[in-house]
Formats: C-alpha cells, structure tokens, sequence
C-alpha cells in the first residue's frame, strides 16, 4: 500500500480496550509509515463491534478504526493483507501468546510487542508507578499506601489509573474522578468504581480514559506527584521515576511466565512480594529468588493483605456466598480470593457454590473460566451484566453473602439476603518497610 511516494504497512492491533487504544495514539496515530486497519479485543465482554472515533484517530483516520472480536484475526489478515499484527494487551501466558503469533505469521503477518520505553510518555512532574506481575497481586491497596506515604510529605498526589474505556470512548476520552457523582456521571462500570472509589474515599483525585497524553496534562496540572495505578501486569504508560511491582507468592514463577509481568519484574526499583502471611514460605523464597535472578538491583520489601471484616461473628456457622472481585478470578485466573480466606477464617459452615444459581452472563463466565471454584465473581462490565450478578445473588441458596471487592456493592445491587463486607489493606512484613525504600528511592533522585 502506498500513501504518497512511501510504502506504508498495514496494521491490526490486538487489545482489550486499554493498551490498544495507548499504543494507537502514541505509536501510530500520526505515523505515516502505518495505516492501521482493525483492532481486534479479547478478555472483556461486549468491547468488539464498536469503532474507535474518527475524532480520536487524528487526520490519516477520518473514518475511524473498526473493532472486531480477536477470534475474527486471522480472516482480518487475509482480507487486508496485513502486513503486521502488534500485540497490546496484558496478563498473558507465554505460551498462548505464541500461539496468537502463530496465527499471524501463519497467515502472512509479521507479530510484534511494542517495547515499554517507547510508548511510555514523560511527565513534567515526578511519577511513582505502581504495577504486577499478575491481575490480584494487591496495586491497589499498595497505591493506597503510597498515596498515603507521599501525601505525609506535604505532596499533592494524583493517580492515573491503566485504562478502563469499555463504553462511548469518545465520551471517556479524558475522565477525571473526585466524587460520588462523578462515577454516576461516566457511567462506571463495577471494575471502575472498584479501582477509583477507595481512592476518592482518601480524598485523591483519579484521572483515567483513552488518551494519556491529554490525561497526562490535566493531572501534571493539579499534581505534584502523579501516581501511576497499573492495570493487569502491563507495564507503565508514564516513564516512572521510581517503580514499584508486586508479586503475588501463592502463584510462584508466574513472574517468568506471564506477558508482560517478567518486563515488569525486570524493571522494578521496589518489588513487594505480597500476601507473604498466607502463602507458604517456599513459594515466597522461590518468588524471592526469581526477583533476585533476574533483578538483582531490586530492593525487596515483604507485605502482607491482612482481610478486615465488618461484624465477623456472623460468619461463624452460615452457609455463605463468597462474591470475589471479578479480573482477579477470570484472567487473572485465581480460584480465591480475601473472601474465601475470611469465610474459612470465621467459621463458616459452608462457602454456597453459586454456579448452579448463575444466570445469563455470568454462567458464561463460568464455562470461559472452569478453573474457578465456589466463589461468584463480581462481573459488572455493563448494565445487563449487573443485572445477572444481581439476579445470580438473590438465587442463590446461602445465609448470608461476602462481598470481597473494594467497593460496597450493595450501593449498587438490591440484594435480598443479609450482607457484610471483606476488605483488605497493604501492610509491612518486617524490614524494610514500603515506606523506607521508597523514601531512599525519592532521596536518591531529589524528590524527597
């Protein structure tokens, strides 16, 4: 294909409306060496069959991008005669995504993975990112923390959040939460609310959405230091001054397995290896001794995720309904979670296994993840989807239900059973602690 005088290559994007949409904008978008021709989404329901907007795509799109779900690729290929496939989204095994390489050089396509330094922005002001080498290894507790760490120092802190764009993305260009009524406003999702709530209730502002390079102005504007909350285990969108990575021990050597966690771990300035309480002491040595391998200039700091109940007498003798947060058992492939581990705890009689209660989507949930087990995931990426979670509850036969996601649901659900509610928070195990290194860190390079 030829735009001018000039070969250009034409381009599928693989995603999951995130990631893709970043390295659209920063990679792409004005680049006239590529015409990108199709995104492809994967791992969130209901994203494909939209367009990403003519009003977001710049000049050399002026009809926009088309979304298609992933399994359509190889026949995208062969129609456009695509020259190249860049892989852009997260918390991927190794060996499936070769298998997704293989389809594209099988059908004609060079299959790249964009390095993070060159889509990572630079801001104006200092950056703490916070990242994973999995979905559930604890951000956002330990964004919480280093909110807290930072704010003691007199900073103003804002946090920009990995994106979550699953509906109008023109609309969700650039978003900006410091209220309730903000969340109403943007039309957020569960997944949303559980990743910026907790972080309004201390009174910081979020910002998230499609272009982090809009976003990024407006944060840096009312900032001091802007906090990146990583999403999945993708990697920073902003050129940290100090990087921090957690690592979950109850799922050792996941860290050299997953895309694209191992660049994390390889980055990292702190790894925190979490939940070092409730996982067995040889899986946090062998984590210990991954991190040490493979980034031996990483200073290692040891936390736990204690789970905080409200009123945990009345667990002890029910039969419960454990509802867990939702990424954390889907893609992130946990059979359990905070609420598993409280109904165990408190003397539960029972944990209700909800799947022969589930309705509409969420029993697809099920038959896409069959590795998870008696815990309901709290899958709400839409209306409709919430509907089901709603309606899945109120069949289900328990005594009482455990939400363990960082959000109340019952302000969203009408639920007709009795309700508490597990939270967890980040805290130190021993020496050093989070707040240390990561005060040495911000000494070192004058921030502090």
């Amino acid at each position: 294909m030829r735009r001018g005088e000039a070969m250009v290559e034409k381009v599928i994007v693989m995603g999951a409306a995130g990631r893709d949409f970043h390295n659209f904008n920063v990679y792409f978008k004005d680049n006239p060496r590529y015409k990108v021709v199709a995104f492809t989404a994967a791992q969130i329901p209901d994203i494909s069959q939209r367009s990403y907007p003519a009003a977001l795509a710049g000049g050399l799109y002026p009809a926009g991008v088309p979304i298609f779900p992933e399994a359509d690729l190889a026949r995208l290929i062969t129609e456009h005669r695509a020259d190249l496939v860049a892989f852009s989204y997260s918390d991927v095994p190794y060996v499936e995504l070769m298998h997704k390489a293989s389809v594209a050089m099988a059908h004609g396509a060079d299959f790249i993975m964009i390095a993070a330094s060159y889509t990572m922005l630079r801001a104006a002001k200092p950056v703490v990112a916070v990242c994973a080498v999995r979905t559930g290894c604890g951000k956002s507790q330990t964004t919480r923390k280093v909110c807290t760490i930072l704010r003691r120092l007199g900073r103003k802190v804002v946090v920009v959040r990995h994106p979550m764009p699953y509906g109008d993305l023109l609309a969700q260009e650039v978003q900006r939460f410091s209220s309730y009524e903000d969340f109403d406003l943007h039309k957020c999702t569960i997944e949303e609310r559980e990743e910026y709530e907790p972080l309004v209730d201390q009174g910081i502002t979020v910002y998230a959405g499609v272009d982090y390079g809009k976003i990024l102005e407006r944060a840096q504007d009312e900032a001091d230091i802007i906090v990146w909350d990583g999403g999945n285990n993708d990697t920073p969108f902003y050129r940290p001054d100090v990087h921090i990575v957690l690592f979950d021990p109850h799922r050792p050597g996941h860290e050299l397995l997953y895309y694209p966690g191992e660049t994390n771990m390889r980055m990292a300035a702190i790894a925190v290896i979490n939940k070092v309480d409730s996982a067995h002491q040889s899986q946090v040595d062998q984590v210990r001794a991954n991190i040490a391998a493979y980034n031996p200039r990483a200073r290692i700091v040891l936390a736990t995720s204690p789970v905080l109940v409200s009123e945990p007498e009345r667990i002890h003798g029910r039969r419960v309904l454990v509802v867990e947060d939702g990424p954390t058992l889907t893609h992130g492939e946990m059979p359990f979670g905070a609420g598993s581990i409280a109904a165990r705890a408190f003397g539960a009689s029972e944990i209700v296994d909800p799947r022969p209660f589930a309705v509409g989507s969420i029993r697809s949930t099920y038959r896409a993840y069959p590795h998870i087990g008696f815990v309901l995931p709290a899958m709400g990426y839409s209306p409709a989807q919430i509907a089901d979670l709603e309606e899945t509850i109120n069949a289900s036969d328990c005594d009482l239900v455990l939400f363990a996601t960082p959000i109340q649901l019952t302000r969203i659900l009408s639920v007709n059973k009795p309700a508490i509610r597990v939270r967890y928070e980040y805290e130190d195990h021993g020496s050093p602690t989070l707040e240390e290194v990561l005060l040495d860190e911000l000494k070192t390079l004058g921030l502090a």
